[in-house]
């Protein structure tokens, strides 16, 4: 039972650290010393998607889920949790869309940064 609930809480962290890592600018408009955080967080996660690697936050979930008795899954966090929500047929992350969303998450994190430094010019003249 105790493993079942890491597991499940290793999913919501992961979670929250991908919309952490996507959204997270936002958060720095309000806290500019979160940048100190999400700066390295966002990049994490682009190097993670643009090298194609699993974060470790996956096998910790599958080891969690084994010493559980459930069955691991074999794909990455997005392909068994994120892609079935948005695409319900069963597509697989393919390598452009990794690269695809991998793009997405720099440039909305540069789009945000850069909302948020003209906000701050404006506000100084």
């Amino acid at each position: 039972m105790l493993y079942r609930v890491l597991a499940d809480l290793a999913v919501v962290t992961h979670l929250a650290f991908i919309l952490f890592a996507v959204v997270g600018g936002f958060l720095v408009f309000r806290w500019k010393r979160c940048a100190w955080i999400h700066l390295p967080a966002a990049a994490w996660a682009a190097l993670i998607t643009f090298a194609g690697w699993v974060c470790p936050l996956t096998p910790l979930e599958n080891w969690l889920r084994e010493r559980a008795g459930v069955i691991a899954y074999r794909s990455g966090f997005i392909d068994h949790y994120i892609l079935p929500v948005i695409y319900p047929g069963g597509d697989f992350l393919t390598r452009r869309m990794q690269i695809i969303l991998g793009l997405s998450l720099l440039f909305l994190n540069l789009w945000i940064y850069m909302w948020i430094l003209r906000r701050i010019v404006k506000g100084k003249r």
